[in-house]
């Protein structure tokens, strides 16, 4: 059995060698979208509730960090950040902010003045999980130096404590380390869960889970108008959210058996549900808000409509925005294609849809 990790665990190990003077590292880390939500948090980002995702494979972030170190004894945080080829000082905040959380335990950041390049390949804040791909990317590139400096860390250790600093940045991105299914979240059922970081699903997936598509209709490319992390915040005073934490853990559970067993309207039943009820939450939350649009709830009309039809395993889950992720089968590509083109494209902004299917994880480039 795996040692499930301690926060002290984590903290950075001072071993003598030769310090790298400058260099750079670069990984490929894709999003993933959750199958039982994680909605509502506590400090330092620890989940009310665990969650389960799938990582995907053709919505990914690339990542660029560039380090030199200082001549000067000085011991702040400096860096320069660029997205899609653009200088970003408006994401500097949120950036310096997770180098501030981590510090402790990757001390040498304080060493090195910093370069971060960055680009998607998705539209940037429109529920696809940016921030996921993005801190999970940085946190990996962090992690190479440190294994640079410490040469010991095995890999294990490695995805471990990229997935305990990414979820400093962003709850999600502990989940964007690793494939094919990723749990966050202390859960009694699934062995070496976390609160501290993501890990793979212990257990077999059965064949009916393997290659599973995820096709995202692009309903709303722009910024959503509420962000997570004010939607995280207003489950602390929610009416319904110890039942909601309740239901979550529930949901793991028995999917966690349906993953294994195959059971394909069971996924449909869990996963659809747990959709629905992220967004509930947000609908009946003080401030209340509306994340979904006409177009979302005109699609997954549809898809209940084609699925009554013609007896197709297809069904959709939602992240924290307007656009609808499509899940179905691989020995089903063929006819739900067939369909997204014909009856869903129209409901897209600009007929933008995305094809992805169920990915390995991050892979340095």
């Amino acid at each position: 059995m795996n040692k499930v990790l301690t926060v002290q665990d984590f903290i950075f190990k001072n071993v003598d060698i030769n310090i790298p003077e400058k260099g750079s590292f670069t990984w490929k880390t894709p999003s993933n979208i959750a199958l039982v939500k994680y909605w509502g948090k506590r400090e330092p980002q620890i989940p009310k509730n665990p969650s389960i995702s799938f990582t995907l494979d053709a919505c990914f972030t690339i990542t660029t960090l560039e380090f030199s170190k200082r001549n000067s004894g000085e011991k702040n945080i400096n860096f320069d950040i660029y997205f899609e080829g653009e200088k970003k000082d408006d994401f500097k905040p949120k950036i310096a902010k997770f180098f501030t959380l981590i510090q402790q335990y990757v001390p040498f950041i304080t060493d090195y003045d910093f370069v971060i390049h960055s680009r998607n390949s998705f539209p940037h804040s429109s529920g696809i999980a940016s921030s996921a791909s993005g801190m999970a990317a940085l946190a990996l590139c962090i992690m190479s130096l440190e294994k640079q400096l410490n040469p010991t860390i095995t890999d294990k250790f490695f995805n471990k404590k990229a997935s305990f600093l990414a979820r400093l940045g962003s709850g999600s991105a502990s989940r964007s380390i690793e494939g094919e299914l990723v749990v966050w979240g202390k859960h009694n059922d699934i062995k070496d869960s976390s609160d501290l970081y993501g890990a793979k699903f212990p257990s077999t997936i059965h064949t009916n889970f393997k290659n599973y598509h995820d096709t995202i209709l692009l309903v709303d490319k722009g910024e959503k108008q509420v962000s997570s992390t004010l939607g995280h915040n207003l489950m602390h005073n929610h009416p319904f959210a110890e039942k909601r934490f309740e239901q979550a853990h529930q949901n793991l559970s028995k999917l966690a058996i349906i993953l294994q067993k195959g059971d394909l309207r069971g996924f449909i039943n869990i996963v659809e549900s747990e959709a629905l009820t992220l967004h509930a939450m947000m609908l009946t939350s003080n401030p209340y808000f509306i994340l979904m649009k006409p177009n979302t709830l005109s699609i997954i009309n549809k898809i209940w409509e084609f699925r009554a039809q013609t007896n197709s395993n297809v069904c959709f889950t939602l992240d924290a925005g307007a656009n609808v992720h499509v899940l179905f089968p691989e020995k089903e590509k063929k006819s739900v294609n067939q369909f997204i083109v014909n009856e869903l494209l129209s409901f897209c902004q600009n007929n933008h849809y995305i094809c992805d299917r169920v990915g390995v994880g991050a892979k340095q480039i």
